[in-house]
């Protein structure tokens, strides 16, 4: 697969998450968005701002990075969390449009910073998990926003656990719920 057709399919999920945080978010009730996925974990507009977060200092910033710099200087180090105080009292209406602005100032970025099967494979160095390529940072993208939106549906189904009875014992998505995991 060349460079082309690697970003052409990374992109072609990668514009529809606002699109799909958006149908499924912007004008819900309170009711369906106060749950979290997890009991430690988000309820769906921290995951919205954590989606920020990466637009502003994570996927392209790294991009960039591994361009500038190669393997010569580690990442910058994300705050997956940064999301909780900065985004405090800000409509989730909002923090889906700046989601969506980010994420297309992201995606015309990317298409200046990656135009080479050689790009594709410059290298560059995460901080806990050492050398990565631009392939895998970008792969990772698209993956971590699938990840973020099944995270957005499980606080949603989470929100009417109580409210299906005895038809839980059917519903993974609840199931799921009682399962230790990772919130980011």
């Amino acid at each position: 697969m060349t460079s082309s057709e690697f970003i052409d399919e990374q992109v072609a999920l990668l514009e529809r998450t606002p699109r799909v945080v958006r149908a499924l978010l912007d004008g819900l009730p309170e009711s369906w968005l106060a749950e979290r996925d997890t009991p430690n974990g988000w309820q769906p507009r921290d995951v919205v701002g954590h989606l920020i977060s990466g637009e502003l200092t994570d996927w392209i910033p790294r991009a960039q990075m591994i361009i500038e710099y190669g393997t010569t200087r580690p990442f910058d180090p994300f705050d997956r969390f940064e999301m909780l105080e900065r985004d405090r009292g800000v409509p989730l209406a909002e923090l889906i449009d700046r989601f969506a602005a980010l994420r297309e100032q992201s995606l015309a970025r990317l298409s200046e910073l990656v135009r080479t099967d050689a790009d594709l494979e410059r290298r560059g160095v995460h901080p806990a998990l050492g050398d990565v390529t631009m392939r895998e940072l970008i792969a990772t993208w698209a993956v971590h926003d699938l990840d973020h939106v099944a995270q957005i549906y499980a606080a949603l189904a989470g929100s009417h656990d109580s409210d299906v009875g005895p038809w839980r014992a059917y519903l993974g998505i609840l199931l799921r719920r009682d399962q230790p995991t990772d919130t980011a």
